[in-house]
């Protein structure tokens, strides 16, 4: 009797362990959390958008050569909020943690991030909101998970599918967002966390929505470029011609940030110091050229309904670039896509004023490809970013563009932590033994 109790014991302990079957689809509790995640995700990028805008208003009414104290003293702010409040780090931090501490994003620096980098970006900083929200979405992401309990891959997805509801609402292109937040961490590895892709994809969308409602967000293209007609098998060609002057240009923007990141670690001065000096060098430059403010999410459609000259628009890129360099190295908060795109923009206009016969839109399109894909290295999701942002429909020739700015890409990636753990090491190693 003993032996029969038992063994119903056993079988009955067995039944209650095992998860009840009620659903008969794919859907699971998962699908759950990645919607709950979304939501969450779509609220804080809605409520990160509005403030934004609300203290773009403010701070924009100061116009001429007041522009040059305010972004001065709002630098001075962001940084002293940096210093005693706590670093939040930059994307290289973002990235090292996905793949080197089982993706856990820790979200005690969100408020550092979210105060400084709205002073930064409203004030008329030339980085976007693009990471601050994809470093506090994806850390809520984390947050989430540790609530659930959830190890190993199941945590590393929940914080990449945070950081693509952060990304994607921003930018309103959920299958371009997924893909970013995985592409970002490192281009050769995107395979190894494509089992993140469905929760990307998920709390993606559910995020889009909510920001939408929010915002009131249209459905679509963010920069109205003219309506483009593949005219020959030819301007693929033309894609990739302009894809390699755009990634020249790239590498220009690269080598002026080095230049600017050596200035100031030289200066061995408090990050607000830093910031204030940013501030007061990125306001005299929107002083000249008032178009250079801000992280270009409008500006790119007032470059193209604008009858500029060459001589403009050459020196719109050069101190873009120069403005970008300075926002990024001098402990200004933001991200740096969405000003891409605009120099991407303006170089596009600049050769199509050389090259008027080829379409405008193939110009712009394949130089804002190249010059992303060669800094971030993220051809396939710039492809589907570019395609739903600007409603050029013919994917191909943005691939290709997207391919080139890769494949010319300098070897050293301009995100750091994007490289091979080993190269990462010796690249320390030598920075070490040999400073200069």
């Amino acid at each position: 009797m003993k032996l029969q109790r038992r063994r119903k014991l056993v079988k009955y302990s067995d039944i209650l362990d095992r998860p009840i079957r009620f659903n008969p689809f794919v859907f699971s509790r998962m699908f759950i959390l990645w919607a709950i995640l979304g939501l969450i995700g779509g609220i804080i990028s809605g409520s990160y958008w509005v403030v934004l805008m609300f203290l773009t208003e403010v701070l924009g009414a100061y116009q001429g050569w007041l522009v040059i104290p305010v972004m001065a003293i709002c630098g001075l702010l962001a940084g002293l909020i940096i210093y005693f409040i706590g670093d939040p780090g930059e994307m290289q931090l973002i990235v090292n943690n996905i793949r080197f501490n089982k993706g856990k994003l820790d979200p005690k620096n969100n408020p550092s991030m979210i105060l400084s980098s709205l002073l930064c970006v409203a004030s008329g900083g030339s980085l976007g909101p693009e990471a601050p929200l994809v470093q506090v979405t994806g850390s809520t992401g984390s947050w989430l998970g540790k609530i659930f309990r959830l190890k190993g891959e199941e945590l590393r997805s929940l914080s990449i599918a945070g950081m693509a509801s952060g990304f994607t609402a921003l930018f309103g292109a959920p299958l371009g967002g997924s893909l970013f937040a995985l592409e970002i961490l490192h281009h050769k590895h995107a395979v190894e966390y494509y089992q993140a892709i469905i929760p990307a994809l998920v709390a993606s969308g559910f995020s889009y929505i909510v920001f939408a409602l929010i915002v009131h967000l249209g459905l679509g293209p963010a920069w109205h470029l003219p309506a483009y007609e593949m005219a020959t098998v030819f301007d693929f060609g033309w894609a990739v011609f302009f894809a390699v002057i755009a990634t020249f240009v790239g590498w220009c923007f690269i080598f002026c940030t080095k230049f600017f990141k050596n200035l100031f670690g030289k200066l061995k001065t408090p990050i607000y110091v830093n910031t204030l000096i940013g501030g007061l060098l990125l306001g005299t430059i929107a002083f000249y050229l008032p178009i250079t403010r801000y992280f270009s999410h409008f500006e790119i459609n007032e470059l193209l309904t604008d009858d500029l000259t060459m001589e403009f628009l050459a020196a719109v890129l050069i101190f873009k670039i120069i403005a970008i360099a300075i926002t990024v190295t001098s402990g200004w908060r933001g991200g740096f896509i969405i000003p891409l795109f605009f120099c991407g923009t303006a170089l596009g206009l600049l050769i199509h004023s050389i090259f008027p016969s080829i379409s405008l839109s193939l110009t712009i399109v394949s130089c804002m490809a190249a010059i992303n894909a060669c800094v971030t290295r993220t051809p396939m999701s710039t492809t589907i970013l570019l395609a739903t942002l600007t409603g050029f429909t013919y994917f191909i020739p943005i691939l290709f563009a997207s391919l080139t700015g890769y494949f010319l890409a300098p070897r050293i990636p301009f995100i750091s932590a994007q490289m091979e753990e080993e190269e990462l090491k010796k690249t320390k190693k030598k920075f070490r033994n040999n400073p200069e």
